[in-house]
């Protein structure tokens, strides 16, 4: 177990972060997941790096936050925490966020309130947020367990069985065996998600049509010069980083007020601390017209209502069915691993997936058509049996899935 636990936080400082000599790296981590937050530190500084600084988080005192604290404190943003992100950003420091939370820890809380924090928020952070779409610095994202998550994920086992099985299986996921040779694997797996954007980019689709048993019939159209994207990026100093661990998506922006029809949830989403399962969107000309949920309705409700942007979609990202998370079964109630099981969209800021578009402002990339908001939130829709048909702009059809995998 401690040879997997180095080989993982390896993995997320080498891979993920990438972190260069000389470099600081910001950890941003749950309280509960401080032995491998130092170890991950440990890592860091194996690597010769120049300094680590911790972001500590706590599901309890979140909790209490929005219970118990005064109604204006959701409408404020305390400018030495927009001081924190953007100054280390703009100094080129690497950021790495390890994502571990209570699935339902906001369960009772008026929506309302995370829905303004989120607002002020994205308001307060939005140059910080502005440079992480466009890779300007390295950061990852990676998951451990916690008692609260492990139990819902495996309800039946005993606490301690749960957190086990859930180790075993994030540990599956990101290809952490103990060997020591996660670093080269991911770097094997990587190569292959860089050829399948390239294939997609030859075809430059005009429309993507989705279609499955659930009811899902959607059009999508793609911006023009649109590209896809997957794996690793790049940031401003010239350093491949992975922001997602694991990932095995390909991804690229729809045109703003080119999506239409209807989709339908393949998997629960767990957002602001609530469960939201059984779903569906209704679009016309871009915007999502209606919203309907068997769980967590009105905390959806005030997801896309958090500004304009939150209403259209920002990403369209294509999973196989037949994937190591999805072979897996199991359902993480967390959308790091929950996304990387199935083909999912994003409705709110659109990730600068355009020729030229690291370079573009919020303006230009808007009048580009692709979506400017202050959120980003996934849901997943891949099913066992979803077609998806991708149209050239000569009018071909080209089945790009076919019963939930890859056909091109």
């Amino acid at each position: 177990m401690e040879n997997k636990l180095y080989e993982y936080a390896r993995l997320l400082v080498e891979i993920g972060a990438n972190v260069q000599k000389g470099q600081t790296l910001i950890i941003s981590s749950p309280i509960e997941c401080a032995p491998f937050a130092r170890m991950c530190a440990g890592a860091a500084y194996d690597v010769d790096c120049r300094e680590v600084v911790m972001n500590w988080t706590d599901d309890f005192l979140t909790r209490e936050k929005y219970m118990r604290a005064d109604d204006a404190v959701f409408d404020e943003v305390p400018e030495w925490k927009v001081r924190f992100f953007t100054d280390y950003a703009n100094q080129n420091a690497a950021f790495l966020h390890i994502y571990a939370s209570d699935p339902e820890n906001l369960k009772g809380v008026d929506p309302s309130r995370p829905a303004r924090a989120s607002m002020a928020g994205g308001n307060a952070m939005k140059d910080y947020y502005r440079m992480q779409s466009a890779s300007e610095f390295a950061w990852c994202i990676g998951s451990i367990p916690i008692k609260a998550w492990a139990k819902n994920v495996f309800p039946h086992m005993s606490c301690e069985k749960a957190v086990d099985a859930l180790w075993n299986a994030i540990f599956d996921a990101v290809r952490i065996t103990g060997d020591g040779n996660a670093v080269k694997r991911w770097r094997e797996h990587l190569g292959k998600l860089s050829e399948r954007k390239q294939k997609l980019n030859e075809f430059n689709f005009k429309y993507l049509k989705y279609s499955n048993s659930l009811g899902t019939d959607l059009t999508i159209e793609l911006p023009e010069n649109h590209v896809w994207e997957a794996g690793a990026d790049i940031s401003r100093i010239g350093v491949d980083f992975v922001a997602n661990m694991p990932t095995e998506e390909v991804f690229t922006a729809p045109r703003r007020d080119g999506v239409n029809g209807i989709v339908f949830a393949s998997r629960p989403l767990v957002h602001d601390g609530n469960i939201i399962d059984k779903f569906s969107m209704t679009f016309k000309d871009g915007r999502i017209t209606e919203v309907h949920a068997e769980k967590g309705e009105d905390v959806l409700r005030a997801a896309v209502a958090v500004d304009e942007g939150a209403s259209y979609l920002g990403e369209v990202a294509l999973v196989p069915y037949d994937s190591p998370i999805s072979n897996s079964k199991i359902l993480f109630y967390n959308t790091l691993f929950d996304e990387n099981a199935s083909c999912h969209l994003a409705f709110g800021e659109a990730y600068p997936c355009i020729k030229g578009g690291a370079q573009m402002s919020r303006e230009e990339l808007l009048r580009h058509g692709l979506n400017d908001s202050n959120t980003h939130v996934d849901f997943m829709v891949g099913t066992s049996d979803m077609s998806i048909i991708g149209v050239t702009h000569d009018g071909r059809e080209i089945p790009v899935f076919v019963n939930g995998n890859f056909a091109v």
